[in-house]
């Protein structure tokens, strides 16, 4: 048969976090009714999956303010691009090149190439 042991007033039986927040943790009997410390931890479960989610929120914000100035830099480089192109076609035609050649003293030759034949 079990014996009858005797607890000591005051004393929690129960062992863990809660049960030593709520020995330490002096709250009234009108806090008490409202909110009792054995829902503490959905209220803190709770609590914690809100900050979670405010700090996503504010990761994910972050990351698309980066990619908006991200896709403002190719735009500004696909026109730089564009820009550098059409420069260089430019500066790549015959009569431009002739221009360039010209004040290294270079001229373009007037008679045009002929053509050989060897017959066989």
């Amino acid at each position: 048969m079990a014996t009858n042991t005797y607890k000591i007033p005051g004393r929690s039986s129960r062992k863990g976090f809660f049960a030593m927040l709520e020995k330490f943790i002096k709250i009234d009997e009108g806090i008490s009714e409202v909110i009792h410390v054995r829902f503490l931890p959905q209220i803190l479960f709770i609590a914690g999956l809100s900050i979670i989610y405010i700090g996503s929120r504010h990761y994910a914000e972050k990351k698309i303010r980066a990619i908006h100035h991200l896709e403002q830099q190719v735009q500004d480089l696909r026109a730089d691009y564009t820009t550098l192109k059409a420069d260089y076609m430019l500066a790549s035609k015959q009569s431009e090149v002739a221009k360039k050649a010209a004040r290294l003293g270079l001229k373009e030759h007037d008679v045009p190439p002929q053509k050989v034949v060897i017959s066989r």
